[in-house]
C-alpha cells in the first residue's frame, strides 16, 4: 500500500535542508564527508605552489571513504574503484590526495585512534597511491583489508532480490513511499515516462541486461530519492523499468541525478564538456570503467541529469570503527585505487615523473611529505570547528 504521507515537490525544500543539518550533525567524520565545499574554501585560499601541481588528469573532486567501493561492470565483474563524480573534473590529483587523507584522518579520529596512527596512515597512503600509479598488473595489487574484503564478498554474492529488498523493501515491482521515496507530480512522471522511450535511454538499459533491440522498455514505478548529502536539494529519481522479451520479464533499478557546476577547480586550460551530466560521464568513464559504461548523460525536466543503473554488487565503504592495523592497511589499499584511477590516463614517462614528486620528501616513504600533514592537520582542526559550529546551529534549530 502506497504511503500517503510521502512528500511532494512543495514540500520538500524544509524537509530536505532538515535532513541535511541532520547528517552532517551526527558525526565529525560525516560532516567532513557532507561539507566539501568547505575543504574547497580552504584551498581556495591556499598561495600558488603551497600543493605539488600534478599532470592535468580527471579527478574525484570529492575524494573520501564514502566514495570508495566495489563496483560491477557490465558483465557483472566487481572491482574496487571512485564510485562517484558529482565534482568530477580535469584537475590537480594533489587535491584527491589532500581530501582522501582529510577523510582518513578523521574515520580515525572517529574510531578514538591516536595520533600517531594517523601518522602512519598518511604514510601509507602515500605509498599505496606511488604504487598505484606505477602500476596496472594484477600482481601490484596490494592484500585487501578486511573492511574492504567484507564488502566486496556482499557485493560478490548480492543478485536484484537483495538490491530490491535493500532499496525497495520488497521483491514486488512497487517503489514502497515513505520516508526515502517520495511521490512525483504529474509533470515529474510525464517526463519519467518519456524518458524511457527515447532510443538512446532504451539502448543503455537493454545493453546492460543482454537483451536484443526488439525488446520491450517500460517504466513501472518511480518515486523522488531522499539520498546522500550533496545530492539534497536536487533533482534525485528512483525508476523501476521492466524489460520484455520473449515472454520473459526482468526489473531494473536506475538512478537519475541532476548534475550541477563542480565545487572543485578544473585546471587552466583543461578541455570538459560544458554540461554538467556529460562532464560527469566524462569523468567516470576515465577514472572508473566499472561505473562509467553503465552511465549516460541525458535532459529531464530541462536539468542536466546524470542516468546509472544501479547493480546488485554497488556498495559504499561505511567505516564506523577502525581498528589501528585495519586503517593502516585501509589507508595504503584505499590510496592505490585513486592512484590507479589517476595513472590510467598518464603515459608512462608522466606517471614515473608524477611519482617521483609524490614521493619527494618522504624519506624513502617512512613520513609523508610536509605538504599532505600540514594540509590534513590544518583541514582537520577547521572541520572540526565547522563541526561544533553545525551541531550548535542545529541543536538552537531543534529546540525552537
Amino acid at each position: 500500500m502506497r504511503d500517503e504521507k510521502a512528500y511532494g515537490p512543495e514540500g520538500r525544500a524544509a524537509v530536505l535542508e532538515r535532513q541535511r543539518t541532520l547528517k552532517m550533525a551526527k558525526s565529525a567524520h560525516a560532516y567532513v564527508r557532507g561539507n566539501t565545499l568547505k575543504f574547497y574554501e580552504w584551498l581556495d585560499g591556499l598561495a600558488r605552489g603551497t600543493l605539488p601541481e600534478g599532470p592535468p588528469v580527471w579527478i574525484c573532486g570529492d575524494c573520501h571513504l564514502g566514495n570508495l567501493g566495489p563496483l560491477a561492470d557490465a558483465d557483472g565483474r566487481v572491482d574496487v574503484q571512485i564510485r562517484d563524480l558529482d565534482q568530477t573534473v580535469v584537475g590537480n590529483p594533489t587535491h584527491d590526495l589532500v581530501r582522501l587523507g582529510l577523510s582518513l584522518a578523521s574515520a580515525a579520529r572517529g574510531s578514538d585512534l591516536p595520533g600517531v596512527v594517523t601518522a602512519r596512515m598518511l604514510e601509507e597512503m602515500v605509498r599505496g597511491y606511488a604504487q598505484g600509479l606505477a602500476g596496472h598488473g594484477p600482481d601490484e595489487v596490494p592484500p585487501e583489508p578486511d573492511v574492504v574484503r567484507t564488502v566486496r564478498r556482499r557485493a560478490l554474492g548480492r543478485q536484484w532480490k537483495h538490491l530490491a529488498r535493500e532499496r525497495l523493501k520488497d521483491v514486488e515491482p512497487r517503489i514502497p513511499l515513505g520516508r526515502k521515496f517520495w511521490a512525483l507530480d504529474e509533470a515529474e512522471r510525464g517526463a519519467l515516462d518519456e524518458l524511457f522511450r527515447r532510443d538512446a535511454v532504451r539502448g543503455l538499459v537493454l545493453a546492460l541486461n543482454g537483451r536484443g533491440e526488439e525488446a520491450g522498455v517500460r517504466l513501472v514505478d518511480a518515486a523522488y530519492w531522499m539520498k546522500g548529502c550533496s545530492s539534497l536539494g536536487f533533482l534525485r529519481y528512483a525508476a523501476l523499468v521492466r524489460i520484455e522479451e520473449d515472454g520473459k520479464r526482468r526489473l531494473a533499478l536506475v538512478d537519475l541525478k541532476e548534475a550541477v557546476e563542480p565545487a572543485a577547480p578544473a585546471a587552466p586550460g583543461a578541455e570538459m564538456p560544458a554540461d554538467p551530466a556529460e562532464r560527469v560521464v566524462a569523468g567516470a568513464r576515465s577514472l572508473s570503467p566499472n561505473l562509467g559504461e553503465r552511465m549516460l548523460p541525458v535532459r529531464l525536466l530541462g536539468k542536466p541529469v546524470v542516468m546509472r543503473e544501479l547493480a546488485p554488487q554497488d556498495l559504499k565503504l561505511d567505516v564506523d570503527q577502525f581498528t589501528r592495523a585495519e586503517a593502516v592497511r585501509a589507508a595504503h589499499y584505499l590510496a592505490h585505487v585513486v592512484g590507479k584511477a589517476h595513472g590510467r590516463q598518464m603515459d608512462e614517462a608522466m606517471r614515473l615523473a608524477w611519482r617521483a614528486e609524490v614521493m619527494r620528501g618522504t624519506e624513502g616513504g617512512e613520513r609523508a611529505p610536509t605538504w599532505l600533514w600540514s594540509s590534513v592537520v590544518e583541514l582537520a582542526g577547521r572541520h572540526e570547528v565547522g563541526y561544533l559550529q553545525h551541531c550548535q546551529r542545529y541543536a538552537h534549530r531543534e529546540a525552537a
